[in-house]
Formats: structure tokens, C-alpha cells, sequence
């Protein structure tokens, strides 16, 4: 897979990398975890929050959610919403809204997501979440007793943390971690080609050191060439690091013992070894290294690169897996989508000549040639009709519910925009960067303007 460029970024003047470790450094089988997740708070809704046992028959579609889309907690939808903050696809639960039911509701205005009524499904770990919130909507919608929308939000995100914070899907990975985890030998290959260059490797995530070094150890030991160990090939690795907060709130670092896990106070600069907590600012400062000299890759579009871009002047780089098959489908659905771009300037053409035959009306008052103009109405009915079709074949190759991932409509998604604004580069996964030396310039392309 390529490197998708959105700002120049010239590696020869980055001089440390930093990665988040899930779902960047260590890749997940997404849609078997995100069962497990579903799974699991299924069961937490009804032990901790009295849920009715009607949702333990819930069965798991991960086609039904997709990274980027936004609750409307006030109203108990899950929206796709396109670049400029307009409601473009919306599900009830399990059932979709129309055109006109989406402008009654929604009137065409622009969605602020700065509101608390809307929360973000940016990870891929957020999976779970609309997928859940969907069908607790949908079993409310048929009758049965559930709390309020907003609180059916919360209480999904409640116990998604509690999950993640109390074990019950730490557990399972270690009993089964081939199942969950993905080995890419391509992975301690890249990353060992860094170092060769002089760069410095630094892992900086929110999960706690035990689970780290689990996954750590399987997704890089076994391949390694010029280390015996993934703590060798890191300068530096912070574990429950708290981003965002990393990147906003100073905090004191915690020095971790390998062997033992066991942690003590630390004091004075950050050198070599395995932390937990802190602030990236200290980071950045014992590093002696400028903002602009570190590159931070990650896969959360908020905790990993907004927060950042608007802290410090860190390189941004965002790891997408979802992108491999939104890649292919585009690549396979090519044939269709040149049909339709061909049938549509067929279209724009009969439009103008619709325009030239009516206007003598309007700016003559003179009488028209309704059989003319009717012919180019009936030229336009066909056309539309084949162009319905080639987006009913055309949809076929992406997400049956929610289409594709970066586009909402005709235009960029809220999501592909969020990518373009603070993601310097963007790519699938942290090996693609194999095929290209860590002295790479990377340059976008020229991009063309509508006056261009």
C-alpha cells in the first residue's frame, strides 16, 4: 500500500518516531475483538445497569457501524455526516431514514460536534459501540423498557471502559491471542530499518505495561534480526500514557521495572527505558529534539493527532486499516463508477440543451417547442434510471449500510476531512512505510481548485 500525503514531510528531518501501540504498532483482528467487546458489555449492561436480558439475544454484525460516524444521543440516531457538517446518511436503530425524514428532522443544518447531544465514533475500537447503541435503539423502538436515549449513549461508553479497564477483554485476548492479534513479519523489518537510519523509536500508549509487553512480545520478538527484544529496539516506552491528556496536562512519570513490573517515582530527565504517565512536553524537552523533529503515529484521529496538532508541532501520521478493502472496492468498482461519470456529463449536456429550448420563454415571451423539451426530458429519465442502477451495483462493493468510509455522498466525509486537515501523511498499517527509505520526501500532489 501506498503513503497517502496530505502536508510535505521530509523524513530526513525527523529524528525520533513515536507510535501508539494498539491498532498501530500492534494490529488486531478487528471485526473478532469488536465481537468480543459487544459480547462482553452486553453482559456488563445487564449485570451493572439492569438491563432487560432481551439484549443478551443480540447477535453481532460489524457491517452495521463504521469509523467516523456520530451519535445523536437527543434523538437516538447514528449519523454519517459529510466535510461541511450535513447529515447525509442516518439510521433509527436498525432502520434507515429517508430523504425527506432526515430534512424534517435535521432541516439541512450543520451538525456542531462540539454540542454534547453528538459523540464521535472515530477508533476502531468504536466499533462495537454503534453497532450496540443500534440495536438497543431498535429493541427500545419495539416496545421494550430502556433508558433514554443520551443515557443508553453513556452507558455503552461506561461499560466499553469498564471492559477495557477491569480485564474482561485483556483476559480473553491472553487466552487466545492468535485469534485477536495479527503477526506481520514486515512490522520489526520497518522498524528496524529506523533505526539502522539513526532514528529513535519511542512507543507511547494507553495501555498498561503487563498487556503491552503481551502484545509486544508476540507481534515483534519473534522477528527480530538486530535486537533480541522489542525494549532493545525502543529508546524510550510509556505505557498508560493518557492521551490525550499526554498532550495537554503535565503529569510525572512512573519508571517501570522490566522484570517486575513494579514502579517508582521518576525523577529527572527521560532517558532509555519504560515509563508510565507523564507529559509529552518533558518528553519533547529531555529528547532535546524540536516539535517539527518527532513524527507520532497513531490510529485515533482525536487522541492521537487533533489533540496533538493543537498542543505541539509534532509531525501527525494516522494508521487506517479499514482502508485495505475501501482501497480495493474503489479499485474493483472502477468500471462502474467511469459508466456513471459518463452517463452524468450525457446528463449535464441535455441539461444546457433543456436550458437553451425553455429560455426563449423567459427572456423573449415567446412560445416554446414542448415536444422538443419533452424528448430531452425523456433522454434525462433514462439516463437517471441507468444511473440508479450503477449506484445500486456500484454500492455493492462497500459497506451495504453506511457506503464508504471517506466520502459521505458526492463529497468527503467528516472524517476524511478531519484526516486532511490534521494528518500530515496517512496510511493502512505502520508497514507499508517498508517500501520507502527513512529518508524519504514525501510531497502531496498539486491539488486542483473548482476555478482550476
Amino acid at each position: 500500500m501506498s503513503i497517502f500525503v496530505n502536508r510535505v514531510l521530509n523524513l530526513k528531518k525527523i529524528k525520533a518516531l513515536g507510535f501508539d501501540m494498539d491498532y498501530t504498532i500492534v494490529r488486531y483482528n478487528s471485526q473478532a475483538f469488536e465481537e468480543l467487546t459487544h459480547q462482553t458489555v452486553i453482559k456488563k449492561l445487564v449485570e451493572n445497569k439492569n438491563y432487560p436480558k432481551e439484549v443478551l439475544n443480540f447477535k453481532f454484525d460489524y457491517q452495521r457501524s463504521l469509523q467516523g460516524l456520530v451519535i445523536d444521543k437527543r434523538r437516538g440516531n447514528l449519523l454519517k455526516i459529510s466535510r461541511f457538517g450535513k447529515v447525509k446518511l442516518a439510521y433509527h436503530g436498525l432502520k434507515a431514514l429517508n430523504f425527506s425524514e432526515m430534512t424534517k428532522v435535521y432541516r439541512n443544518r450543520v451538525i456542531d460536534l462540539s454540542m454534547s447531544q453528538f459523540l464521535s465514533l472515530d477508533t476502531a475500537f468504536s466499533i462495537s459501540h454503534g453497532v450496540l447503541f443500534g440495536q438497543l435503539v431498535d429493541l427500545k423502538a419495539n416496545g421494550i423498557e430502556l433508558p433514554d436515549y443520551e443515557t443508553l449513549a453513556d452507558d455503552i461508553k461506561e461499560m466499553i471502559d469498564y471492559a477495557h479497564s477491569d480485564g474482561s477483554l485483556k483476559d480473553e485476548v491472553r487466552k487466545d491471542i492468535k485469534k485477536f492479534i495479527v503477526q506481520d513479519p514486515n512490522l520489526a523489518s520497518c522498524l528496524e530499518n529506523f533505526k539502522r537510519h539513526g532514528k529513535k523509536l519511542l512507543v507511547i500508549t494507553n495501555s498498561d505495561y503487563s498487556y503491552s509487553k503481551l502484545l509486544l512480545d508476540y507481534a515483534i520478538n519473534p522477528f527480530l534480526k538486530e535486537y533480541k527484544h522489542w525494549s532493545e529496539l525502543f529508546d524510550i516506552t510509556i505505557t498508560l500514557s493518557r492521551k490525550p491528556s499526554f498532550f495537554t496536562h503535565q503529569s510525572g512519570f512512573l519508571s517501570i521495572d522490566p522484570d517486575t513490573g513494579s514502579m517508582t517515582n521518576h525523577s529527572g530527565p527521560v532517558t532509555n527505558g519504560i515509563y508510565q504517565g507523564g507529559f509529552a512536553g518533558q518528553l519533547q524537552q529531555d529528547l532535546g529534539l524540536e516539535g517539527d523533529e518527532i513524527l507520532y503515529l497513531g490510529d485515533h484521529i482525536y487522541g492521537d493527532v487533533v489533540s496533538l496538532k493543537k498542543t505541539f508541532n509534532w509531525r501527525t501520521a494516522l494508521v487506517l486499516e479499514p482502508l485495505i478493502d475501501e482501497i480495493e472496492a474503489i479499485k474493483n468498482s472502477a468500471p462502474i463508477q467511469k459508466n456513471i461519470d459518463g452517463l452524468m456529463e450525457k446528463k449535464e449536456k441535455l441539461e444546457k440543451e433543456l436550458i437553451n429550448l425553455e429560455d426563449p420563454k423567459f427572456t423573449e415571451g415567446s412560445k416554446v417547442n414542448k415536444e422538443d423539451i419533452n424528448k430531452v426530458y425523456a433522454q434525462m429519465e433514462k439516463i437517471n434510471s441507468e444511473i440508479s442502477g450503477y449506484l445500486d451495483e456500484y454500492k455493492k462493493y462497500f459497506n451495504p449500510y453506511w457506503g464508504e468510509m471517506m466520502r459521505a455522498g458526492q463529497e468527503e466525509s467528516r472524517f476524511a476531512d478531519q484526516v486532511e486537515k490534521y494528518a500530515c501523511v496517512y496510511m493502512t498499517k505502520i508497514e507499508d512505510l517498508l517500501v520507502h527509505s527513512p529518508r524519504t520526501y514525501f510531497r502531496p500532489g498539486r491539488r486542483n481548485l473548482p476555478h482550476e
